[in-house]
């Protein structure tokens, strides 16, 4: 049964009362949910990184002078004229702005990027142990709930 996988973990709970079982569950199955909103903000965060070193690696490639297109929104663009290719303004977050060189501006977020996969991978790990918790709980519960209907 579902005590050979995790051992103690799996004796204690098949100790526990059905309202009890019931709640660990919810309880991890809402964690599961909590955890799934994080690595979905993580993966937004990764994506949004990406694509300003994107944008990092081919202002590197323009001269002075050059004709760009500035976006203000998702779908707002204004044209300018790229003044200094050499430094970019870094947004550290809560809307602060670091101006940095170009190899430096790359740097912070490829740092970034690694550290944001770093959490995703360890959240990954930790959801599917929560995940495990549920379901082993969700199969006591089913059983116990079978032998109580079983029974009278």
């Amino acid at each position: 049964m579902a005590s050979s996988k995790s051992g103690s973990g799996a004796m204690t709970l098949e100790r526990m009362s059905v309202e009890q079982l019931k709640a660990v569950k919810e309880q991890a199955d809402m964690e599961v949910n909590l955890l799934q909103d994080s690595l979905n903000n993580i993966g937004t965060a990764t994506t949004r990184l990406e694509l300003a070193t994107t944008a990092l690696n081919d202002l590197s490639l323009r001269s002075l002078g050059s004709k760009i297109l500035v976006p203000l929104t998702a779908s707002l663009y204004v044209p300018a004229t790229l003044q200094d290719p050499h430094h970019v303004l870094v947004d550290i977050g809560t809307g602060y702005f670091v101006e940095k060189t170009m190899p430096e501006g790359k740097d912070y977020c490829e740092r970034k990027i690694n550290l944001l996969k770093s959490n995703f991978d360890q959240l990954v790990e930790v959801a599917s142990k929560k995940k495990n918790v549920a379901d082993e709980a969700g199969v006591i519960l089913q059983a116990k709930l079978k032998q109580l209907a079983s029974s009278s």
